[in-house]
């Protein structure tokens, strides 16, 4: 599952480096770029963001990238080493957080499109965590995160890598507020990619595990010094 060489940069990057005649380029990027953990700049950019695309695999090394948006500073940086952000209810699927009990490798990609047109990569080894877990160790944690809801989790990193992303090819996006009455033949997200589902069955209960203990491997995860981990 890991198989990465001393220092920055995998096996992968290495051998195309070699057939590409880019060994040296990289080096000097290495060198510069790719940071230990955050720097007083990176994290004063973390802090003004509303959004991070991220990316997990699970340990068969199948993968998946999600989308989490906020406002600014929606992740937290607890210090140089350390990032955390929340997980909510959702669909109920939780596949990257699923992903983190099997792999904690997890990448998040940072994007400035309307400001500096830049972009900042973090890659560490995450832990999902309960709310109540979190607060009692970070007790400065808002409660209030995102439009009055309630985390039900939160995923905390740590830090392995930070680096930037060029912006050559960022786009520029004016921020705007949403068009009132332009979606209002839209099909619900539920239902926009698939036809839509049955009535529900009301009979049924009520969905399980709100308020149970996460699942065993996350707290055999949880016990493990971040060198073990």
């Amino acid at each position: 599952m890991n198989n990465r060489p001393a220092g920055p940069g995998s096996a992968g990057e290495r051998l195309l480096q070699s057939h590409l005649g880019t060994t040296d380029r990289a080096a000097v990027f290495y060198d510069r770029q790719v940071q230990p953990q955050l720097t007083p700049m990176m994290r004063e950019f973390v802090r003004q963001q509303t959004m991070v695309f991220l990316s997990t695999a699970d340990a068969a090394g199948n993968c998946d990238t999600g989308f989490r948006a906020g406002p600014p500073g929606f992740v937290i940086d607890l210090d140089a080493d350390t990032l955390t952000y929340p997980e909510y209810r959702g669909n109920g699927v939780h596949a990257g957080n699923g992903n983190i009990l099997e792999n904690p490798h997890l990448g998040l990609l940072f994007i400035d499109f309307t400001h500096h047109h830049i972009g900042l990569h973090v890659n560490g080894r995450a832990k999902v965590v309960s709310d109540a877990e979190q607060r009692s160790v970070y007790p400065h944690l808002p409660v209030d995160t995102a439009q009055s809801r309630k985390p039900a989790l939160w995923v905390h990193l740590t830090v392995d890598e930070a680096y930037v992303q060029c912006s050559k090819y960022i786009p520029h996006l004016e921020p705007a507020p949403r068009p009132r009455g332009a979606t209002a033949n839209r099909p619900k997200d539920s239902d926009y990619f698939v036809a839509p589902a049955p009535a529900p069955d009301h009979r049924r209960s009520m969905e399980h595990g709100a308020g149970h203990p996460l699942p065993v491997m996350e707290h055999e995860r949880l016990r493990l010094t971040p060198d073990q981990a």
